[in-house]
């Protein structure tokens, strides 16, 4: 399979007809704005990828790799983001709510004023995590507790 050059502008419509055929290293694609709602990618590598203000909202992102990903603003609401890899990805901003990160790896992330309001997080990985006015009213904590 080719690789995705870093950086590298890619519509919806490629992403999609690649991970159709079976693709799913899309490291450092640009989709910045993109709407992606309801998307399934799950399995793919989104290492490095630009994807701050899309819309993620209900999409499938099972497993996927989004290590030092820039998810600034972006709407990941009700996404299952179950075992994915976010670590050093930046979520400044970002909306989570209803979110699925069970067992996720959120390490070292920036999650700066980002919204997981009713989110699970059970079983995620938040080590070095930077938090500062995150949002976590009725989220499941990793350790299985709801934070009031």
């Amino acid at each position: 399979m080719q690789e995705v050059l870093l950086n590298r502008a890619m519509s919806v419509d490629d992403l999609l007809k690649r991970y159709q055929t079976g693709e799913r290293n899309f490291k450092g694609i640009n989709l910045i704005g993109g709407c992606l709602n309801g998307i399934n990618l799950s399995g793919a590598s989104l290492k490095g990828a630009s994807l701050s203000e899309v819309d993620l909202s209900k999409a499938n992102l099972v497993g996927v790799d989004l290590t030092e990903a820039s998810l600034v603003r972006a709407n990941l609401t009700g996404a299952n983001l179950t075992g994915a890899n976010l670590s050093g990805a930046n979520l400044h901003e970002a909306k989570l709510t209803g979110a699925i990160l069970d067992g996720a790896v959120l390490k070292m992330a920036d999650l700066i004023d980002a919204d997981f309001t009713a989110a699970n997080l059970e079983g995620a990985n938040l080590y070095g995590a930077h938090m500062m006015g995150t949002l976590l009213q009725g989220a499941i904590m990793p350790d299985g507790k709801i934070n009031n």
